[in-house]
């Protein structure tokens, strides 16, 4: 018990007397303290008291696919030094092939009595996975807010890259740039954001079908065999679901002896961290991150205080990053 009140009292930078005050529900504590007493307490793993069971503590899970691909990492910043900013703490989950599933962070998380959570390109984002764990959410009423597009039903908040925007300036610069045929690499046709993707260029290409449209799992291996495909069947420009799966047509182009861009262009989605030290540098279309992040922290924190849900998705215009991987159609 001792090791314990010294543990959850460096953690919340208090006093051990203190702790003790919050543990048996004495007065003398300031509600700021109590709240960074049983954070504390939530972080360590120890369970709280009986009678402090039922309240929330100021914790937020902040739930990732991976950390591999460097656009995650990126929003983990932004929406954790918003969060602490707010007086919030992060309670980072990120997946890794064979680990943790969703499913099981989120009875954690349920477990440590969290304020909220928000999902950055889970299960939501795939119509044919299970989306129990979201209900369940649902059923506690606890607030959530998803980044990017998801499953219509599940009903959440969402904040989103308007992904039509970002296919219009990828398509737009490659047309301008000659090339006619224009191939896409896309994730799983169960894969949302990827769905409305490939709407938009049926719209803005003027597509009867999807013969240009390779699918890929979000690996550089994956978009290689995919792109090879493209380039096989005589594609000069490729638009990317993702900066992985961008570099992964380039590596499929230098493989069949292409080079990239004198004879294959390639646009990727993320504008994630290196992409200006790629060889080349990687022309994407950027995700506007931080303005995103920071703005799905304030939504839920709004659900938190009972201020008000936003049921409606955000959508947040790209930006297209021209460089060097992209260039004049081969004539």
């Amino acid at each position: 018990m001792t090791k314990r009140l010294a543990e959850v009292a460096k953690k919340a930078g208090v006093s051990e007397a203190t702790v003790s005050r919050v543990l048996n529900g004495r007065d003398g504590v300031s509600e700021a303290t109590r709240a960074s007493v049983l954070t504390a307490l939530d972080v360590l793993g120890y369970e709280r008291p009986t009678k402090l069971r039922g309240e929330r503590a100021r914790l937020v899970g902040l739930v990732l696919p991976e950390l591999q691909n460097p656009i995650f990492p990126a929003l983990a910043e932004v929406v954790t030094a918003s969060l602490a900013q707010r007086g919030f703490t992060p309670a980072l989950c990120a997946r890794t092939i064979g680990g943790v599933p969703e499913s099981d962070y989120v009875e954690m998380l349920l477990d440590h009595q969290v304020s909220g959570v928000i999902f950055a390109g889970g299960s939501y984002a795939l119509a044919d996975a299970s989306h129990e764990h979201y209900r369940r959410l649902t059923d506690r009423g606890l607030p959530v807010v998803l980044v990017n597009a998801g499953v219509d039903e599940l009903g959440f908040p969402r904040v989103s890259t308007d992904d039509a925007v970002a296919v219009e300036q990828a398509f737009g610069h490659l047309r301008s740039l000659g090339h006619e045929r224009i191939g896409m690499v896309l994730g799983p046709e169960g894969h949302i954001p990827s769905r409305r993707k490939l709407a938009a260029m049926i719209q803005v290409a003027g597509w009867a079908d999807d013969a240009w449209v390779e699918r890929s799992s979000f690996s550089m291996e994956g978009a290689r065999v995919a792109a090879t495909k493209l380039i096989e069947r005589g594609a000069t420009g490729i638009i990317c679901a993702s900066d992985v799966l961008a570099l992964g047509a380039i590596r499929a182009a230098r493989r069949l002896g292409r080079s990239v861009p004198a004879d294959v262009s390639v646009v990727g989605f993320d504008d994630s961290a290196f992409m200006t030290c790629t060889d080349p540098p990687l022309t994407t279309v950027r995700q506007p991150i931080e303005t995103m992040g920071q703005s799905a922290v304030d939504i839920l924190v709004s659900q938190i205080e009972e201020a008000g849900v936003l049921h409606d998705e955000l959508l947040f215009e790209p930006e297209l990053v021209v460089r060097g991987s992209t260039g004049r159609a081969p004539q």
